[in-house]
């Protein structure tokens, strides 16, 4: 039985039973019925159901939102921001995606030509983190549906409300039953699944762990898979930044999601002529954050998704601070009933610590003085992630040596980062590989034929 806790109250809220073997197994089947109709239907019927998708998240939004407040914690107000997300993706997807599929002639000098065109593949098995309940299933699921594909998602065990009412949405907008299923299952369901060959491919947003096992497990079967796995991402500023504009920005690019976001800048390196200056500005910003209520349309930020997500960010502070590091302010669970930490700052962090190879998962930022922008590139790189970055500065020269030299698979030039359905998403290094969203994200599934023809 999976248990869904309101991480502001630690109330428990609803049960979920677990699907056993046969239930499994008739997922699967569904799956692969619905599949072998659904790749025969006419894109534009296709485009047609997400827009409808799209309708449903509309006409239910306030319960969609309210749902991800309950199970993970999120201020209502970004809950409803990311069921708005989900809809402009679905309505993208819809509107530019059919034109993605396009075939393409290539003259052959042999004589003759070569066509390639895209087709869909099967049964696309997701497997999903807790912090965007909805967001990243959509990044999968959206265009998975556009090419024809068939979507099974395995979604974390305290978010189940939330994947329940996202098959009764594509239920509701009239997709057909086994289009897209939710699987109520523990971690250890998943090997068998990708190893059966009604499932074509995975995909995996989630920890450097949960994505290592998945990419072993499918590789074995020599199947398709995406990850998207953590980031600690450098937020660098430069003199010539706008420091009050990079400081508010700080904040909320540390703190969103309560620092739950695989994209939260989580390092600020700052040059040392403005280092001083900036912190003073960071600092009365992240203290003036309002965590509370998630529910209070007042509230800043809200609980960590559970009470073991806090401690397991209380036990990083404490083997930071055992490494040499100073804990500046915040970091200290608050006083009551629910998961709240406060808004934090390290800085003296030792670059050699066994620290820097993890990602801090809640609402504590590390500070790092720099000396040039050379010191602030190895910085940014000196670590084994590389999803995303943000740089501050007004100099050309310097916006292109960080878009050149910073190992990252997005950088955001005065501006924090942030996905849209149009970009592609995604990184390097230990922060996973293959990319999501865009056209790029469209192709990630799909057979790519090449098909000959003579002359």
């Amino acid at each position: 039985m999976m248990k869904s806790i309101n991480p502001a109250t630690g109330e428990q809220i609803a049960t979920h039973a677990e699907l056993d073997a046969a239930g499994i197994a008739t997922k699967l089947d569904r799956a692969s019925a619905a599949f072998d109709h659904w790749r025969t239907v006419d894109v534009a019927d296709r485009a047609a159901l997400l827009v409808r998708i799209a309708d449903a998240y509309e006409a239910n939004k306030d319960r969609l939102a309210r749902m991800a407040t309950l199970e993970m914690g999120k201020t209502l107000k970004s809950a409803v921001a990311e069921v708005d997300k989900c809809i402009a993706a679905f309505r993208y997807y819809a509107k530019a995606g059919p034109a993605m599929l396009d075939s393409n002639a290539i003259p052959l000098a042999s004589g003759g030509s070569a066509t390639v065109t895209w087709l869909p593949i099967g049964p696309v098995l997701a497997v999903m983190p807790w912090n965007f309940p909805y967001w990243q299933v959509v990044r999968f699921l959206a265009p998975a549906l556009l090419v024809g594909n068939t979507g099974l998602l395995k979604h974390a065990s305290n978010v189940q409300g939330c994947a329940a009412l996202m098959e009764e949405m594509v239920l509701a907008a009239g997709g057909a039953e086994g289009l897209f299923q939710n699987l109520p299952i523990r971690s250890d369901a998943v090997a068998a699944i990708i190893a059966d060959d009604r499932v074509a491919a995975v995909t995996l947003t989630g920890s450097e762990g949960a994505g290592k096992a998945v990419a072993e497990q499918a590789g074995r079967a020599l199947k398709k898979v995406v990850l998207e796995l953590g980031g600690s991402d450098p937020f660098i500023v430069m003199p010539s930044a706008d420091l009050d504009k990079a400081a508010e920005q700080a904040v909320t690019a540390r703190i969103q999601n309560s620092g739950q976001s695989c994209i939260c800048a989580k390092r600020m390196i700052v040059h040392t002529a403005v280092y001083d200056a900036f912190l003073e500005k960071f600092s009365a910003r992240m203290q003036a954050v309002k965590t509370g209520d998630p529910l209070d349309p007042v509230t800043g930020m809200g609980p960590l998704s559970s009470a073991e997500q806090r401690d397991t960010v209380l036990g990083q502070l404490a083997e930071a601070e055992k490494a040499g590091a100073k804990l500046l302010l915040g970091g200290e669970p608050l006083p009551g009933p629910g998961a709240y930490l406060s808004p934090g700052i390290l800085t003296d962090v030792p670059l050699d610590s066994p620290f820097m190879e993890e990602e801090i998962f809640g609402p504590v930022a590390m500070l790092f003085r720099a000396a040039d922008i050379d010191e602030a590139i190895r910085i940014a790189n000196a670590i084994p992630f590389g999803l995303g970055s943000s740089v501050w500065t007004q100099d050309e020269g310097e916006k292109a040596r960080f878009v050149r030299d910073i190992a990252a698979g997005m950088t955001a030039v005065n501006q924090m980062l942030a996905s849209a359905p149009e970009a592609p998403f995604g990184g390097i290094k230990r922060s996973g590989h293959g990319r999501e969203l865009g056209p790029y994200g469209v192709h990630e599934f799909m057979n790519l034929k090449t098909v000959y023809s003579g002359a």
